[in-house]
């Protein structure tokens, strides 16, 4: 399940004509993307959360020749994430457990050890989590005097990918509106019901013109087929 509704008002003036997940990276949208890697990972049916100009989406995964089926789901934009999953849920999803995901998500997670690592627990939800890389250059320091700089480096905090496992059971936690990150999550984790899964391969987002820059310099070094 991915939504991909957003309207990516943070990548203006990209985003006036098209939805945030057809915003070309390194010649295709960033939804092709994400489905090529979901179909390397034995993913053959994805449900498409659509809202902010869904006919493009739409349009485009119908236009492509892939081994997978697409079921398209509308929500709206005012519901956020929470309403996009819990409709999506509601109305296409069967399984029990099933991977769900936002729609400007790049990464190489293997969803089968991902899966794994949530089929192990009693949790309702597992997030794939992912070193967090500093924004910045950091300085070391000794006595006042630099010793040493650090191009961006990973630090010693974890961050969501926005790439999860849910259990149906998640469905009473969902809102009819507002976002999961918000509402969703902090209850099923005071309810000890949230597990991580640490991916320790390449995970990218794009929320910005820079993030946009950066993930296309990362694609060209074949790191999300790794």
């Amino acid at each position: 399940m991915i939504l991909a509704g957003g309207e990516g008002v943070r990548l203006r003036p990209l985003t006036h004509d098209m939805p945030k997940s057809m915003i070309p990276l390194a010649g295709k949208p960033i939804i092709h993307w994400i489905t090529e890697w979901l179909i390397r990972n034995g993913i053959n049916r994805l449900v498409i959360g659509v809202a902010y100009k869904k006919e493009i989406i739409i349009q485009y995964l119908e236009s492509l020749t892939l081994p997978v089926e697409f079921t398209f789901n509308e929500h709206t934009v005012e519901g956020g994430t929470a309403e996009g999953f819990r409709l999506a849920i509601e109305r296409h999803v069967d399984d029990q457990t099933f991977l769900a995901m936002n729609g400007d998500e790049i990464t190489n997670i293997s969803v089968s050890d991902f899966a794994k690592t949530h089929n192990q627990s009693t949790g309702v939800a597992t997030i794939a989590v992912s070193l967090l890389r500093s924004p910045f250059g950091v300085v070391e320091i000794k006595d006042s005097t630099i010793v040493a700089f650090k191009e961006k480096p990973f630090v010693d905090a974890y961050v969501s990918t926005g790439v999860y496992i849910f259990d149906r059971r998640i469905l009473p936690f969902l809102p009819s509106s507002g976002n999961v990150e918000d509402e969703t999550f902090p209850k099923l984790a005071r309810n000890g019901q949230l597990k991580a899964y640490k991916h320790p391969g390449f995970w990218g987002t794009v929320n910005t013109l820079k993030d946009l820059r950066e993930t296309e310099r990362e694609l060209a070094t074949g790191l999300l087929l790794k």
